[in-house]
Formats: C-alpha cells, structure tokens, sequence
C-alpha cells in the first residue's frame, strides 16, 4: 500500500522580510525624531513667513504708543524674525554631524558592538545586504525631509528676503536652500556607517563620525567660497557645492561596503 505523502509544513516567513520587520522596529524612535524635527523646523519657517516677517514689516507705518504696535511690535532678540531665521538656518546646516553621530553609534556601531549584526548575518542576511538595507532605509527618509526643508526654507527666504538680513553667500543660508542639505544629510549617513563598521562600538564610532563630519563641514564652508568668484549666481555655486559634498559621500559609502566585505571573509 502506496503511503500518502506528508503534509506540506507551514512556510515560514522569509528571513530578509524578517528582517525589514527588525530595521524598522530598532530604528522608529530615530525616524520619529527625524519628523518630529522636520515638522517643527518646518512649521517654524512657515510661521515667520507667514504671521511674524509681515508683522514686522508692519511695525515702521505704526505710531509707537498704539495698541497695535504693542501687540505686534514688541518682540526680543530671541523672537526677532531675522535672528529665529538665522538660529534655524544655522542648525540646518550643521545637522549632518548629529546625523553621522547616529548613524555611526546607533545604527551601525552600536549593532556590531552587540552581535545583533552578527546574528542577522547567519538567518540568510549577508553583509552586504544588512548595511545596504540600513542605509536604505535611513537614506531615504533623510533625504525626503532634507529637501522638504529645503524647499520651505529656500521658499521663505526667497519671499522675505527684504527683511531679512542674511546675503545668500552666507552659510546659514546658502546651505539649507537647495539640494546641498540633503546631499550633506547623506554624507553624514555614509561618514557614519564607516566609522561604526570600522571601529564596531557605539561610543568610539559615534565620536568619531561626528568628529570627521564636522571638520569636512568646517573645511567645505571654506572650499565653496572660491566659487563664487567664476561662477556666477545661487544656482550654479548651489549645485557644484552639492558635487563637491557627493563624492566625498559615495567614497566613504563604497569604503564602507569594501571594509565590511573584508572583514566578514
């Protein structure tokens, strides 16, 4: 008599969605941060273009001793419109080096460190596809806030730059208004990731990406001054800049898959 053939055992899950599943829960506090911080800033810049620059602009036409300029007028230091525009312009700028600190500590350090890495690798995850799915999964949503910030920053600006003091050569602003914040948001994840596989601890690697982060910003801001000299117009020094901050990221993001290539051998 024939036997009949087993029953099929349920298919389990495959690893590689497993794993997405795991990204996303390790890392949602850091995605949630990042849109509280987009939405904040963003709302921010909207208010002083739409209620406080207008306010403001205001302020001349009134008489001093109205209840209107009372209301509208009597702002501080730490509410002047141009000063709130300068602190966000300044902290856009230089947010790649907090990127990088994460990156190198908690998404990649802090995981070698551990063996969770380790442990990824042996359910059918290879190296390669571990830190390419991290670095997917924090490039994209960086770069959809970068350039939304970018958007809304360039936007008021380019409306309320009558009021404001700030040229477009100067740091704080010429950084956050067009696709170098983005493009300096990835280089902090690609400076990151190398220093986290290259050191594999969370502390060490979290200095030291935000230590490199922050010279190479020091160092750009000197770099793309000459620029202005051949180059003529926002745009065009905008997106050499931009060239200039992406190479550098691609070279540390293909170190970092060549390092941790050689070291899983």
């Amino acid at each position: 008599m024939t036997a009949l053939p087993a029953a099929p055992s349920p298919t389990p899950a495959p690893a590689a969605a497993s794993a997405h599943r795991s990204l996303r829960r390790l890392h949602r506090p850091a995605l949630l941060v990042w849109a509280v911080f987009v939405l904040l800033v963003t709302g921010w810049l909207l208010w002083l273009h739409l209620s406080e620059v207008p306010a403001e602009r205001t302020c001349p036409h009134l008489p001093f001793d109205s209840e209107e300029y009372a209301a509208n007028c009597d702002y501080s230091a730490f509410t002047d419109a141009n000063n709130v525009f300068n602190f966000l312009g300044e902290a856009l700028s230089y947010s790649c080096v907090a990127v990088a600190a994460w990156a190198g500590g908690a998404l990649i350090g802090r995981e070698l460190e551990s063996g969770t890495a380790k442990l990824a690798w042996t359910q059918s995850v290879s190296p390669v596809r571990w830190l390419a799915g991290k670095l997917t999964a924090a490039a994209l949503p960086l770069v959809a806030g970068g350039g939304l910030l970018a958007l809304v920053f360039g936007r008021a600006w380019t409306s309320d730059q009558d009021w404001l003091v700030s040229n477009w050569t100067y740091d704080r602003v010429f950084v956050p208004r067009g696709p170098l914040l983005p493009a300096l948001l990835l280089f902090g994840l690609a400076v990151g990731a190398l220093a986290g596989i290259a050191l594999g601890r969370t502390l060490p690697a979290l200095g030291a990406a935000a230590a490199v982060t922050l010279v190479t910003r020091l160092y750009l801001r000197e770099a793309w001054k000459p620029l202005h000299g051949p180059l003529h117009g926002f745009w065009a020094v905008q997106l050499s800049a931009t060239a200039m901050v992406l190479v550098p990221a691609a070279a540390a993001t293909v170190g970092a898959f060549w390092l941790l290539r050689r070291r899983t051998r």
